[in-house]
């Protein structure tokens, strides 16, 4: 596999495509070419996982798929097609069969739980004034500022769907945890990767924005899973 693999980020709740902004600049950077941020609605596990595998069908070649937060979890669901050659997450959801993101929030609550507050229309966010603490911690006020404004809550209900058949279980697997999330719980972010048998799993010292606080690391697990296919 060479700079012109197929990279497909897929982002997490409370943040949409432009998440990866300072991942998909490195990347540029060290010369990869075909580099897709797939923005989904965040209304449905299956809505979601739909808009990547329509992503990812525009591929010619094979694909590296990146999922951040909830996108693990829609990696999980969709990551199942012929041309993904691997899969790598980013302080993410890995959920088994039957689990949702919900189920195994609630066996570890995040620090940042309380920061959750639904609207009247069914719409999940993070307290703005409460962002920067939860999020991203280890960005700028201005960046946490802008992530808070723009952020993009998912339904409600969309924590609760589960994942029918893992892909992590049929594809190779890649695996960073942040140390300092508030928001995936660290110790979840551990059960989850050691028991998908992840090729490799990094910890980095980081929030749960650890794409924006760490892109070069993120970007060196993702040469990793591009070298090792």
């Amino acid at each position: 596999m060479s700079k012109s693999t197929a990279i497909v980020l897929v982002h997490g709740f409370w943040g949409g495509a432009a998440h990866w902004a300072k991942v998909i600049t490195e990347l540029s950077r060290r010369g990869y070419t075909s580099l897709h941020a797939v923005e989904m609605p965040l209304t449905a596990l299956a809505d979601d996982a739909e808009r990547v595998r329509k992503m990812v069908r525009q591929q010619e070649g094979p694909v590296i798929l990146v999922g951040h937060s909830y996108g693990g979890a829609v990696l999980s669901e969709a990551g199942d097609l012929p041309n993904v050659a691997g899969l790598v997450y980013v302080a993410a959801f890995a959920p088994d069969a039957g689990e949702s993101p919900g189920g195994i929030t609630q066996e570890d609550p995040p620090v940042a739980a309380p920061n959750l507050a639904p609207d009247s229309d069914g719409y999940l966010w993070v307290k703005p004034d409460k962002f920067h603490e939860s999020f991203c911690q280890d960005l700028t006020a201005d960046e946490a500022l802008v992530m808070a404004v723009t952020q993009k809550a998912p339904l409600a209900t969309t924590f609760g769907d589960a994942v029918t058949a893992p892909a992590w279980k049929a594809k190779p697997c890649w695996y960073q945890i942040s140390s300092q999330d508030h928001m995936i719980a660290p110790t979840n972010q551990a059960r989850m990767s050691a028991r998908m048998n992840a090729r490799k799993v990094i910890t980095l010292d980081a929030s749960h924005a650890s794409l924006a606080s760490h892109p070069v690391e993120i970007c060196d697990l993702i040469e990793e899973a591009v070298a090792a296919i």
